[in-house]
């Protein structure tokens, strides 16, 4: 018998999660996914790319129309949820749809962290997290003038290099000392910093935001030491949190995020939760790669098969504004040994943490073509003495000389 599989969220997890669930079991479950945007699944991590102009949103989508019709999925559009009745087993959205379910799986990803200074209401102060955050961007950006971004992570720089690349001048405001301190240690934050600098984008540290100026609209920000930057253009990208608020109402445990077991299963044995808004082992991953094997893991338990989820080895592996960044693992480490190689004429550095003969943390900026050696290193932990004194040169020589 067809089971009824209800998803909010239309996100790149529960996507994944599909085409997973549809090669295991087809047929096994009429599914009904609720989009609060008012269009089909595409690649976040591509908006960049859009922003810059290098991509349209043609480009960027993973399932269009046909996808949903060829597979019987249900896509309600522009239909945010409202409301999770858990005795009755129904769904309803804002725009009056009910549906009922078997299964339903929670995939409402994250929202962003706007700093709520004086000001951060006015027209031009912006998130960094969709499509139709994108369009805004590039509607300001047609006159040209400066961007202020806010906060130098991994979505601030992107916006920044988008930005750059459509002709504004851009400065970005972080509050750390080194830019990406979550995926660089500071020798690797530098070598981007002054990549990032060498581009034209400008960039302080150190800084804290004091209020947004302007009266209809921004033009331009005021810093706690009483720097005032003019710009036409705020984007806040200063952090994520769990969108979990719809699971809290509905009295599902929730922490961080919505909390799972091993299973991506809630506190509600009918309910799942899957990507940014999910919380495993006290861990909500913001990443990609976590979510696409949590996705596995849940389309496996939805086709009835054995399958825990373990947690992940977070890793970062990229181009940030036209510069590759790759880390993983436990980078920072105070113990263990370290091998390092600063080439900062070339733009090159490489960094290596060994301890108890694995290596357990790797930093990469502008040669990244080992990464996925390294992170199948971290992630494996097989003995690595037999290629330590070549590890740094490469996978190719390191096991030329190990054969």
């Amino acid at each position: 018998m067809t089971q009824k599989l209800v998803i909010i969220g239309n996100g790149m997890a529960p996507g994944r999660m599909l085409e997973n669930l549809f090669e295991t079991a087809p047929g096994l479950y009429d599914v009904t996914i609720f989009n609060a945007e008012p269009r089909v699944n595409y690649d976040r991590i591509m908006l960049s790319p859009v922003l810059s102009g290098e991509k349209s949103y043609e480009d960027i989508v993973i399932h269009n129309d046909e996808w949903y019709a060829a597979n019987n999925v249900t896509l309600h559009k522009g239909a945010k949820v409202t409301g999770i009745d858990r005795d009755r087993k129904t769904v309803t959205s804002e725009n009056g749809i009910t549906v009922s379910y078997d299964k339903l799986v929670i995939a409402t990803g994250s929202l962003p962290f706007i700093i709520p200074v004086p000001g951060h209401q006015l027209p031009g102060v912006l998130a960094y997290r969709d499509l139709d955050d994108v369009t805004k961007m590039l509607e300001i950006a047609e006159g040209k003038g400066r961007a202020i971004v806010i906060g130098a992570g991994l979505l601030g720089l992107e916006a920044a290099y988008g930005l750059k690349r459509q002709g504004m001048d851009v400065t970005v405001i972080h509050l750390m000392p080194t830019i990406m301190e979550r995926q660089l240690d500071p020798a690797a934050a530098y070598l981007l910093e002054k990549a990032l600098n060498e581009r034209g984008i400008d960039i302080i540290t150190k800084a804290n935001t004091k209020c947004i100026l302007g009266e209809e609209k921004v033009e331009g920000i005021e810093l706690e030491d009483g720097r005032v930057i003019k710009g036409d253009m705020v984007v806040m990208a200063v952090g994520i949190r769990s969108a979990s608020g719809l699971a809290k109402e509905a009295g599902i445990a929730v922490n961080r995020g919505i909390v799972v077991d091993d299973g991506m299963m809630t506190s509600d044995a009918s309910i799942y939760a899957l990507g940014e808004c999910a919380e495993h082992r006290g861990i909500c991953y913001g990443l990609v790669e976590p979510a696409y094997e949590q996705a596995k893991v849940l389309a496996a338990h939805l086709a009835g098969c054995a399958m825990d989820y373990s947690g992940s080895v977070v890793a970062t592996n990229l181009k940030v504004s036209g510069v590759s960044v790759f880390s993983a693992g436990d980078f920072l480490a105070a113990e263990g040994e370290t091998l390092v190689f600063n080439d900062e004429r070339c733009g090159t550095y490489k960094k290596l943490v060994i301890a108890n003969d694995r290596l357990t943390g790797a930093v990469l900026v502008g040669d990244t073509q080992d990464a996925l050696w390294y992170l199948d290193l971290i992630r494996t932990a097989v003995p690595i003495e037999a290629i330590r004194g070549d590890m740094m040169f490469g996978r190719d020589l390191a096991q030329l000389k190990a054969a």
